[in-house]
C-alpha cells in the first residue's frame, strides 16, 4: 500500500521501458503514484500518463528553473488542467537559486502567480525548494498559502524550516537523500515531523536512494525511503506505507 507522491514517470529516461518500470512499482507495492508535470512539454505527457492508468494522478505547474520560458496564457492554461479528474495539485512550483536559468524576480512572480490561482481553485501546492528556504517562507507567508496547504516536496531544509511549513498547513515529503548514510538533517527531521504530515517520494528519474545512489531512480524504490523512514521512526515498513498513503489520499483526494 505504498504511494511515491512525486514521480517523473514521463521523462525521456523512461522512454525504452516505462511499462516495465511500472509494473516493477506496482509488484513493489505501489498502489498509487502523483506523477508531476512542470513545464510546457512535461504537463501534457504527465496528464496522459494518469489517464493510462487508474492508479497514477497528475499534477501540472511551472518549475522555476523554467519560470523565464512562462508566457502569457500558460497560466489560463494550467487552471483549465486543474479541471481534469486526475489533477490533483498545482505543482511543483517554488524557487531554485542553484541552477540559476531564470532570474530571481521571474522565479518570484510565477510562483506567487501559481499560489493565488492555487487560492482561487483550492488546491493544494507541491513545492520546489532549492537553495532558497527563507525566501520560500516568505513568499508563502505573504500570499497566505496556508488555506492550500500542500507538499514540501523532498524536503531538504532544518527542523526550524519544517516547523515554519507546518504551521503553514504543509506535508513534508521525504525522498531518496533520507537513505543516505551521512544524511544526518533529513534523518532528524523525518523523526519529529507528525505522522498525519509525513509524506514519502522517489523524485524518480533523480536522487535515487541507496544503495542504488547514483543509478536511475524508479518509483519501486520508494519502499527503500518507507523502510528508511519505518526504522527511524520505530515502525514497521507496514505502517509507514499506510500512514503515507493515508496523508496522500486526504490531501490530494485520492481514490
Amino acid at each position: 500500500m505504498l504511494t511515491d507522491s512525486h514521480t517523473h514517470l514521463n521523462a525521456e529516461q523512461f522512454n525504452e521501458d516505462r511499462e516495465e518500470v511500472i509494473q516493477r512499482a506496482l509488484a513493489a507495492g505501489v498502489t498509487r503514484i502523483v506523477n508531476v508535470g512542470f513545464n510546457r512539454e512535461t504537463i501534457p505527457s504527465s496528464i496522459a500518463l494518469a489517464e493510462q492508468y487508474d492508479f497514477i494522478y497528475s499534477t501540472v505547474g511551472w518549475h522555476p528553473v523554467d519560470a523565464k520560458d512562462m508566457e502569457p496564457g500558460d497560466l489560463e492554461w494550467i487552471e483549465e488542467l486543474c479541471k481534469h479528474e486526475k489533477v490533483v495539485a498545482i505543482g511543483e512550483i517554488g524557487l531554485d537559486y542553484y541552477w540559476d536559468t531564470s532570474p530571481k524576480d521571474v522565479q518570484d512572480r510565477v510562483f506567487r502567480e501559481q499560489i493565488r490561482l492555487a487560492r482561487k481553485l483550492g488546491m493544494p501546492i507541491v513545492i520546489h525548494n532549492r537553495d532558497a528556504h527563507q525566501d520560500i517562507l516568505q513568499v508563502l507567508k505573504e500570499e497566505k498559502a496556508a488555506e492550500v496547504g500542500g507538499i514540501m516536496h523532498c524536503f531538504s531544509g532544518s527542523w526550524e524550516t519544517a516547523k515554519q511549513c507546518l504551521d503553514m498547513n504543509f506535508h513534508i515529503s521525504f525522498g531518496g537523500p533520507v537513505t543516505f548514510k551521512n544524511a544526518k538533517q533529513p534523518k532528524e527531521v523525518l523523526a519529529q515531523v507528525p505522522l498525519d504530515r509525513l509524506l514519502i517520494e522517489t523524485d524518480a528519474p533523480y536522487l535515487t536512494p541507496h544503495p542504488f545512489r547514483g543509478k536511475r531512480n524508479e518509483t519501486s524504490y520508494v519502499r527503500l525511503v518507507a523502510e528508511t523512514a519505518a526504522e527511524i521512526r520505530g515502525m514497521t515498513l507496514e505502517e509507514i506505507a499506510e500512514i503515507t498513503t493515508n496523508n496522500a489520499i486526504r490531501l490530494l483526494g485520492l481514490s
